[in-house]
């Protein structure tokens, strides 16, 4: 065999294995490199910056997939030891924290949105909610957010009744949520249903199928902030002027985040 031909030979097969290679890079787009994971679980300060960055290049699905997975034991320990749904638990992180991507949730471990309030001791942090620089807690990991928001829960009065619900109601425990008062958002039950439903979330509870409930009206004209989104491309998406998003929304400024929901119809 000539010596052209035996190079042309290893150049295809150097090919072939390289190819092989590639097609399983998809199947670990949603596993952290090593030092990630360990500083989510262990040490999340150390690696911030990494962990901030690998977040962030996650679009809207892989992030919810690769929270649900990092955090979903963490929240059927809660549930056993609180008696808070998991499904819950793990909804309302995704929901608060935009599936961990928040500055608050990347900054200061708090995927709960939990402000101070007078008895809270420990760190905190100031960030614009419904008002300018309100006080957050802040917490050394997100293992401490976790288990601050079950006691949470379970020690401030105005959530006991939560607890004589029947188990596993994700649907009258998300409405008992916004009743007595965690969120502001009118939508809030919705969006935790709405979490929970279509990330199987009730499978957490150990329940075997999702609850049968009455059709309500769905969260419409609605749109989820993706990755490159801006307001100038939602207004082209959807034929609506930025100045009338911003007036729907509240908004005070272009900024918009990651899994923010915009509404673009009254």
């Amino acid at each position: 065999m000539k010596v052209g031909s035996k190079i042309y030979l290893i150049l295809i097969f150097s090919f072939l294995i390289s190819s092989c290679s590639l097609l399983k890079l998809p199947g670990k787009i949603l596993k952290a490199p090593l030092n990630i994971k360990r500083s989510i679980t262990k040490k999340p300060n150390a690696n911030s910056n990494q962990y901030g960055k690998f977040i962030k290049n996650l679009s809207y699905e892989e992030r919810k997939k690769w929270y649900i997975k990092t955090y979903s034991e963490l929240a059927i320990q809660q549930m056993k030891k609180y008696k808070i749904p998991a499904s819950i638990i793990l909804a309302q992180g995704m929901v608060e924290s935009a599936s961990g991507s928040s500055n608050l949730a990347l900054k200061s471990n708090n995927h709960f949105g939990i402000k101070c309030h007078q008895e809270w001791r420990g760190k905190r942090v100031y960030h614009d909610d419904d008002e300018k620089g309100e006080c957050f807690r802040k917490y050394n990991s997100p293992i401490e957010s976790y288990k601050d928001h079950s006691e949470f829960l379970t020690t401030r009065g105005r959530y006991s009744f939560l607890f004589r619900l029947p188990k596993n109601n994700y649907v009258e425990w998300a409405n008992g949520l916004k009743k007595a008062g965690y969120a502001t958002d009118p939508n809030y039950p919705k969006k935790l249903i709405r979490t929970i439903e279509e990330n199987d979330l009730w499978k957490f509870d150990g329940s075997k199928k999702p609850m049968k409930r009455k059709k309500s009206k769905e969260l419409k004209d609605v749109h989820t902030v993706e990755r490159g989104d801006t307001l100038y491309s939602i207004s082209k998406k959807y034929n609506v002027s930025i100045e009338k998003i911003m007036k729907i929304n509240n908004l005070k400024d272009n900024q918009i985040s990651i899994g923010q929901e915009i509404k673009y119809k009254d």
